[in-house]
């Protein structure tokens, strides 16, 4: 093994792509230069020549400004709040994720050439889980060393190990004798500051890619005991996500002292799963300084180069301060108080040049203009824009009270579900009920005949149901479920009945194949809508979850609403029923229908009134931008407005234009032919002009004179129309299944132009109504 390791023998292969380098560093003096040279070649091997363990690992050089100021900062806090230095002596640092060893390398050029030697031999550590990076960081620190003190001594502080993997009980291979003496020294060695950049990846998108990210039963289970455990959210998978171990095994590793400082995705700030995670950050350290960089694409889109990764996530820089009970000033006492919390985002207009040159300017901590955070008492700690009021109104549902049996009270609904998310969208949904079918039974007998061979194999144990499978896109579409489905033995059966009517986007319906086994995730909707009869009688209100994106909306709907039809919905319905239709239940409370009753002095109130009022109160403009922070952080509250009947008998009205929208007459538009060109009603891809008056149908049709009045009913980042633009189009799932999904109806072909005339009388007559709606 340590022949098969040997460095000489790694990089003797590795001449011909070293020489490429050297040629091109040569002509590099400054440092900066050079290393953001090595970090881009680093990153681009990988994404290049070994994507999949860059995407697992989450292979991301440090650009040079971030490594500077952390390492100043770290620097600044030593000497403030510690009198030490990085020289002194006890500072023992690690770089548990080093990459090609920029931190350390960083670190070093800190450190008076007096200082330097001590430690370097036993005070600067450093991991790494991949050959190649781990072989080029030793090069890397050991040329800085000897740059410094012109002697080459080898750098003994690496090792060749997954630091997560440090804290479980048994441990894989360390490779070599050598490495495995360096790590059990690393180990017995009481480390002060741990800085550096954590993996960022949150794990796979496609079952069917087999590239999950290792588990780490010690370390989830410390997660468990705490982020997890103090989380109000019922999906928790994002507290697993590699950076957000690197907080916990830094938090631990420190002990009673020290320093943390991490680059990292910054969605711990506000994101609702981490309100534990929040809690014991809190708990754990006497300060944190929170360098909000931005870059978030989906939310920070001012400019278009905003992360200063290159990333879709957003990020920052995170230092952690953590005093022994000996040195913490007389206000904390026995126990310690929650950490003070300081906070500076950087301008949102700034792409990342303007934020590298404001860390250059900046250069520490020391040097920031911080904002003091005063965390509510639920662990939030980005408080702006909350108005306390929004939670003195009724919740229309909460976990509690949907996890009870009996009646609750406190709440408008009892019962409430995520849409339905099948994780397979491209088999179990089509516009075509007979390509949905020959899709799904294609799909079913490629997951029998695995159930089958599973089920005839001698002996199991042992066998990864991973390595396992057949993850041909082309033949079926794995998840994390249904190969749970697979070890259980259960087989799929087919059946027309199974073949529903969806919402899968706002006014657009397309066929759903809903089933057990093979939607993903039902949520409640088995109870909801379990049968086709049960459409024509129930309604459900869909909301914007909490933690979306995209600005509140809501939609009612009769069919089975996808998971993501308003954003990551959650339903609220007027009935619910067992899972064969019958005993059919009212889902409004008998509480709320007192309390609207008492409040309003009316007993004529019926829970359809309440739940007509509701929908009706959610649209209403003041309400959306007064509590919009707060409809990002819970389920929407709602208010006794002062007319209780203007609201109700709008939400009716709401409810009737948009459950049965494909009835509503149709707006007279203008229908522009193309010269010469045959009139075809088939779509391939529609597009609106860019004042959206018109819409190119296709090449030989355009309508003309939609009303700008149509594009204002807006559901998150787009009109009514504009949803509708998007999705009836013909979609090929390239790359993937290749399956065809085709919104163009052959027995109706004027179907798209007709429903384009109802969605914008919808569009217009909701509008109308809202128009209408009295002040709350």
């Amino acid at each position: 093994i340590e022949e098969a390791y040997s460095r000489d023998a790694f990089l003797e292969n590795l001449k011909p792509f070293y020489r490429e380098i050297e040629r091109e560093a040569a002509t590099l003096v400054d440092f900066s230069q050079k290393q953001h040279f090595l970090n881009t070649v680093y990153e681009q091997f990988f994404q290049g020549d070994s994507a999949e363990v860059a995407d697992t690992h989450g292979i991301v050089y440090t650009p040079q400004p971030i490594v500077d100021f952390m390492v100043r900062s770290v620097n600044h806090l030593l000497k403030t709040e510690f009198d030490r230095s990085l020289s002194d002596a006890g500072v023992h640092i690690i770089d548990a994720f080093v990459g090609t060893g920029n931190f350390i390398v960083r670190l070093m050029r800190e450190i008076p050439p007096f200082h330097l030697e001590a430690k370097y031999r036993s005070e600067l550590w450093c991991n790494e889980v991949l050959l190649l990076p781990y072989y080029i960081a030793t090069l890397n620190i050991e040329h800085e060393f000897y740059e410094a003190t012109q002697r080459y001594l080898p750098f003994e502080g690496i090792s060749l190990v997954d630091t997560f993997e440090l804290a479980e009980e048994r441990q894989l291979s360390l490779l070599t004798a050598e490495n495995t003496a360096r790590v059990e020294k690393q180990k017995a060695s009481p480390m002060f500051v741990v800085i550096g950049n954590p993996p960022y990846n949150a794990g796979q998108v496609n079952e069917n890619d087999n590239n999950k990210n290792r588990k780490y039963p010690a370390m989830d289970a410390r997660i468990e005991a705490t982020y997890a455990k103090d989380s109000t959210a019922t999906l928790k998978n994002s507290l697993y996500d590699p950076y957000v171990k690197s907080l916990r095994w830094a938090s631990d590793r420190i002990g009673k002292e020290g320093i943390v400082a991490l680059v990292t995705n910054n969605s711990f700030l506000d994101g609702t799963s981490f309100d534990g995670m929040r809690k014991h950050l809190a708990a754990d350290f006497d300060e944190i300084y929170i360098l909000d960089l931005g870059g978030n694409a989906r939310k920070d889109t001012l400019v278009s180069d905003a992360s200063v990764f290159g990333i879709r996530v957003g990020v920052s820089i995170n230092l952690f301060v953590k005093r022994a009970a000996r040195d913490r000033p007389s206000r904390y006492g026995e126990q310690r108080e929650p950490a003070r919390i300081f906070y500076y985002r950087t301008d949102d207009a700034w792409n990342k040049n303007q934020k590298f040159e404001f860390l250059a300017q900046t250069e520490h901590i020391g040097n920031v203009p911080w904002q003091t955070l005063e965390p509510d008492a639920r662990h939030t700690w980005l408080t702006e824009g909350l108005n306390a009021e929004f939670l003195t109104f009724l919740p229309i549902g909460s976990k509690v009270a949907k996890r009870t049996k009996s009646e609750p009270e406190g709440v408008i609904f009892h019962t409430f579900s995520n849409g339905v998310s099948t994780t397979r969208d491209a088999w179990a949904c089509n516009f075509n009920q007979e390509v949905l079918s020959a899709n799904m039974q294609r799909m079913i007998d490629v997951y029998n005949e695995h159930v089958l061979l599973w089920q005839g194999r001698k002996d199991t144990s042992g066998v990864n149901i991973d390595n396992f499978v057949n993850d041909d896109n082309r033949k079926i579409k794995w998840s994390s479920t249904l190969k749970q489905h697979l070890l259980r033995g259960r087989v799929a059966e087919f059946a027309e009945t199974k073949r529903r009517r969806c919402l899968y986007r706002p006014f657009t319906k397309t066929w759903l194949f809903f089933d057990r086994v093979l939607t993903d995730r039902p949520g409640q909707f088995p109870i909801i809508l379990p049968t086709p009869e049960t459409e024509t009688e129930n309604r459900v209100i869909c909301v914007s979850a909490v933690g979306a994106i995209k600005p509140f909306h809501t939609l009612m709907v009769s069919t089975l609403p996808d998971a993501h039809l308003t954003g990551d919905s959650q339903c609220f319905p007027f009935y619910v029923y067992d899972e064969d239709g019958k005993n059919r239940r009212e889902n409004i409370t008998d509480w709320a229908l007192q309390n609207f009753r008492a409040h309003y002095a009316d007993d004529t109130i019926s829970k359809w009134d309440i739940f007509n009022y509701t929908y009706g109160l959610l649209h209403h403009p003041d309400y959306r931008e007064r509590y919009a922070a707060d409809l990002k952080r819970d389920l929407p509250h709602i208010p006794y407005a002062k007319d209780f009947w203007a609201f109700a008998d709008a939400g009716a009205k709401l409810a009737e234009l948009h459950v049965n929208y494909e009835a509503q007459p149709q707006y007279p538009l203008n229908f522009i032919s193309e010269p010469g060109v045959p009139l075809d009603l088939r779509v391939e891809r529609m597009r609106l002009s860019k004042d959206k008056t018109q819409l190119k149908y296709n090449a030989s049709l355009t309508l003309d004179g939609i009303p700008a009045k149509a594009l204002e009913y807006q559901l998150g980042t787009r009109s009514a129309l504009e949803w509708v633009v998007a999705q009836y189009r013909v979609k090929i799932d390239k790359n993937r299944s290749e399956i065809v999904n085709d919104a163009n109806d052959a027995e109706n072909p004027r179907s798209i132009v007709e429903l384009i005339g109802s969605v914008i009388t919808v569009s217009l007559e909701t509008m109308e109504i809202i128009a209408g709606l009295p002040p709350l």
